[in-house]
Order: structure tokens, then sequence, then C-alpha cells
């Protein structure tokens, strides 16, 4: 069982959840840190959600640095691994990540929910805003009114007005919003 197959059984039962809905957003590799890492697959609506995929072919050695990132912007996180990496995925993630399990049934692959994902506890908005593109920060500081004197700062001096400017829960939304209307998406994003 391969990362391609795990990933379009979870893409049939994404689309089969949310197929119909206009807010949803699902993006594949998507960049998180600034680009430096990628979660497999994330799900953009009311709150961020994101997929770790580790097939039988996998090993586990990046998953605590991975888990480490996306648990500073993603709002709930599911590992969905082989049942070989079942064991190992439970012992190091945090608690309130969810656990799913692919099973070969046949001709396809069957998912199976082993631990529920719960809110994550320590969203990072310094990280979340980072999830924007500088001209889409410069943009959002711009409707605050807030960008006076930033409009040539670099990316990372854009971030971090808008941590100081807007509430955790409005930096989120627009994060979200932003996420879910962004045109041009790298390839395989």
């Amino acid at each position: 069982m391969r990362d391609f197959e795990i990933r379009a059984a979870l893409h049939q039962r994404l689309d089969r959840r949310y197929g119909e809905a206009e807010n949803v957003r699902i993006v594949d590799e998507m960049g998180v840190l600034a680009g430096s890492c990628r979660i497999d697959i994330a799900v953009i609506n009311g709150r961020l959600e994101g997929f770790e995929i580790k097939s039988e072919r996998d090993d586990l050695k990046r998953l605590d640095r991975q888990a480490s990132a996306y648990g500073l912007v993603f709002d709930r996180l599911t590992v969905v691994c082989a049942e070989r990496h079942l064991e190992k995925a439970v012992a190091s993630l945090p608690e309130w990540w969810g656990v799913e399990v692919a099973e070969a049934c046949g001709e396809s692959i069957a998912i199976v929910r082993w631990r529920q994902p719960r809110a994550n506890p320590d969203l990072d908005l310094s990280a979340v805003a980072q999830l924007l593109w500088r001209e889409e920060a410069l943009t959002a500081l711009e409707r605050c009114g807030q960008a006076k004197g930033l409009r040539s700062k670099p990316r990372k001096v854009l971030w971090q007005a808008l941590t100081e400017t807007l509430s955790a829960n409005a930096l989120r939304a627009l994060v979200r919003e932003q996420l879910r209307q962004r045109q041009g998406w790298p390839a395989g994003a």
C-alpha cells in the first residue's frame, strides 16, 4: 500500500464529506512555516485541518519534526498510517492528534479511525500568519489601516504586524479565508 493509494482513498472520503460545500478547499502538499515542510492534505473551512500520510514504504523518522511544525498552525491534525506504523505513531504523537489506519480491502483501501482528533491546544499565531504570502499579508494590513510604513518591508515584518494588529480569532479567520480564496497555488498544492 503506497502513499498515492492512501491519498486517493482519503480524497474520496473527504470529497464525500465536503463535496458540495462552497466554503471548503482541499489542498495537497500545503507548505507550512514559510514552506519549510508540507502537509500531505489540508482541509480549509471553518478550521484548518491537516492529514499526514505514512504508507507502508515510509519510515517515521521525520514524524516528530513534522508534528511539531504542523502543530503550530493546524486546528486539528490526523495521521493516516499503514498498520505497521500504528503503535509508533500513537506513542510519538500528542494525544490531541487523530490517528487513522489504512487497510487493504481487496482492490480498495479502507481508512479506519483509531483515535478522534481534538482541538490543538498550542497554536502559534506567528506561524499561522506565515501561511499568508507577502501580498496577502500586505493587503490584510491595508484593509485594517495598518500598512503605513510597511509596504516595502519583508514578509516577516508584515506577519509580525498582523499578529500585533489582529486578535487571535480574527487572524485565524483571515488566514483561513485567504487560503480558501487563494489563486495560483504551486504545482501539487
